[in-house]
């Protein structure tokens, strides 16, 4: 993207679109969280967008790929966000974490997945689920057959309505990277009225709160410690190691 003046266009306008979306659906949210953030080009052309102080959030599976998010971020002078290591099928985070929830072709790979995945986006978001994905639905025959081919997903309207998720729009987005893998954009929104939770990481696997001691996660539930790696939460179920008597050697 640095070197690449039309995807460099192609990630300020998804950005400026984006802004112009969430703010015509909740002008001044408090917290956003993109999942799967890559290295971050998505968020930060979306953060420049915003007036008020946000707090913003973002995983990956990799490890590196948040490092390099990281410092993107920082350079483009992007502050007050949180980065740490996660998977869509298991995010480690408190239920209605989050005002809005977003993905960018995040979810695109996990074909047979995309259930679960949306089950876990709609409990951490709060107020909206913005979904920025690849449409098999409304895609021609050709860009089908490609996605068939790479084992992209498909029915993901249909599966959110069978979850009986309230969807406010569904339909091609504004802007694509490649014609034969064209983005829609799907709004969920869910309005929870439970009062804010009083912690966003959580144990991967129970949801529940994390302590921080000597520079790792300990969960009193699961009886695992989570490794923080230069500064990075490392939050997918695989990176706790077991050890149910930390408390006891560690204060």
């Amino acid at each position: 993207m640095m070197n690449d003046p039309i995807s460099k266009k192609l990630h300020e306008n998804v950005g400026t679109e984006l802004k112009k979306i969430i703010h015509s659906l909740t002008p001044n949210p408090q917290s956003i969280l993109e999942a799967g953030i890559g290295e971050g080009n998505t968020l930060s052309h979306l953060l420049q967008h915003f007036e008020t102080p946000i707090v913003s959030y973002g995983f990956d599976i990799s490890w590196s790929r948040i490092a390099y998010a990281r410092n993107w971020l920082k350079s483009q002078n992007c502050k007050n966000t949180v980065l740490f290591t996660g998977d869509l099928l298991n995010i480690p985070c408190a239920d209605n974490a989050f005002d809005i929830v977003y993905t960018a072709h995040a979810i695109e790979p996990n074909r047979g997945k995309e259930q679960p995945i949306l089950q876990e986006l709609f409990r951490v978001a709060k107020k909206y689920l913005i979904l920025l994905e690849p449409s098999y639905e409304l895609a021609s025959e050709e860009s089908k057959q490609r996605m068939d081919e790479h084992g992209y997903i498909k029915g993901l309207e249909e599966t959110a309505l069978k979850l009986e998720y309230n969807v406010v729009e569904y339909k091609l987005f504004k802007y694509t990277a490649n014609p034969l893998n064209p983005t829609a954009i799907m709004i969920i929104q869910k309005n929870s009225t439970t009062s804010e939770p009083s912690f966003i990481l959580a144990d991967p696997q129970f949801k529940t709160p994390l302590q921080e001691k000597n520079n790792v996660l300990f969960s009193p539930d699961s009886l695992k410690v989570y490794p923080i790696i230069d500064g990075i939460p490392c939050l997918r179920i695989e990176n706790g190691i077991v050890a149910s008597k930390y408390a006891e050697f560690v204060h």
